[in-house]
């Protein structure tokens, strides 16, 4: 059992450069011990590597990503090809200089590894190296530090087959100790301070032995054949309904959205907040009254569907409850 953890900020860091050594300025700003884990803001790993790019923020999200998985006006949420779902790639503009994008690294694993490693041949000291991001989460309010890169640390425990202190065995239990450690470490971080380096003591149990870096961050990134919720609410519609790919597009209401709906037996007439489906077979229209009310409903809309005298049905929806 876990006796006791301290969490110390590395301050006096000076503004991090293309080029500069991030081991040298870590170890000459704290006395790291064997066992620690250091934790690393993804942004001064970026700035070190030349991950700069210029231009607007929305040209580097679209060359960051592989997908998008959800879309609100221009926030998006999109799915980078460090497989991390992510809102607008993990690119940002703050803290660096105007017209210019910061980008994630590369391989957050790979530098992770090479910090470590550079670490252990200079000082002689056998730490774990966390590098994180800040990112939202489904279902919560705020932001936290998740782990994007490690090396030298257990990043997830897996006590699935073990017992509780009741004799229950856990079947799911694996908690995400890089993620764990990330957001501990935010606490004495913080993303207005210029502290972009915490050291943790007390982990040792975590480290790996220094000839092991272990499987890095990228273990904790969910394979997309066990993701149930791969796409966004009107994306997800979107695919189900028009048996196509997510569009990227605008998110408003167009009658061209609609357009995948339309068969040659059946008509649409879309009026400003109702739209009337007709045709010659009953069961036709039925079916593209129906799609069109669950495309609406992810939309945000109140949707009702009535049908009318004969082949005909009118999908009606009010205001947007988001």
């Amino acid at each position: 059992m876990r006796k006791h953890l301290e969490i110390f900020p590395v301050t006096g860091l000076p503004e991090v450069a293309a080029g500069d050594d991030l081991a040298a300025l870590i170890a000459d700003g704290t006395d790291l011990r064997d066992g620690d884990v250091v934790s690393v803001t993804s942004k001064i790993v970026s700035k070190a590597e030349g991950r700069v790019t210029y231009g607007t923020r929305q040209e580097a999200i679209d060359a960051e990503l592989v997908r998008v998985v959800a879309q609100r006006g221009e926030t998006r949420i999109v799915q980078t090809r460090h497989g991390l779902v992510m809102a607008a790639a993990g690119t940002d503009t703050s803290n660096t200089a105007p017209g210019t994008v910061l980008l994630l690294p590369v391989d957050p694993d790979e530098s992770a590894r090479l910090l470590r490693t550079a670490l252990k041949e200079r000082y002689d000291v056998n730490v774990g190296i966390v590098i994180t991001d800040t990112l939202g989460r489904p279902w919560r309010n705020g932001q936290t530090d998740l782990a994007i890169g490690a090396a030298g640390v257990r990043v997830v425990e897996d006590l699935r087959g073990t017992t509780d202190s009741h004799g229950n065995v856990l079947a799911v239990t694996e908690p995400a100790l890089a993620d764990e450690i990330a957001g501990a470490s935010e606490l004495v971080k913080g993303k207005a301070d210029g502290v972009p380096v915490a050291v943790l003591r007390g982990l040792d149990d975590v480290v790996l032995p220094a000839d092991e870096h272990g499987p890095g961050a990228r273990a904790l990134v969910r394979d997309a054949e066990f993701d149930m919720f791969s796409l966004g609410t009107r994306e997800a519609a979107r695919a189900a309904v028009l048996e196509q790919k997510a569009p990227s597009g605008p998110r408003e209401v167009d009658p061209a959205v609609w357009a995948g709906l339309v068969r040659d037996d059946v008509r649409l007439e879309v009026g400003d907040n109702a739209v009337t489906v007709s045709g010659e077979e009953a069961v036709a229209v039925g079916i593209v009254a129906e799609k069109l009310a669950v495309l609406l409903h992810a939309e945000g809309y109140g949707v009702t569907v009535r049908t009318g005298p004969g082949s005909e049905a009118t999908v009606t929806f009010g205001s947007r409850s988001r």
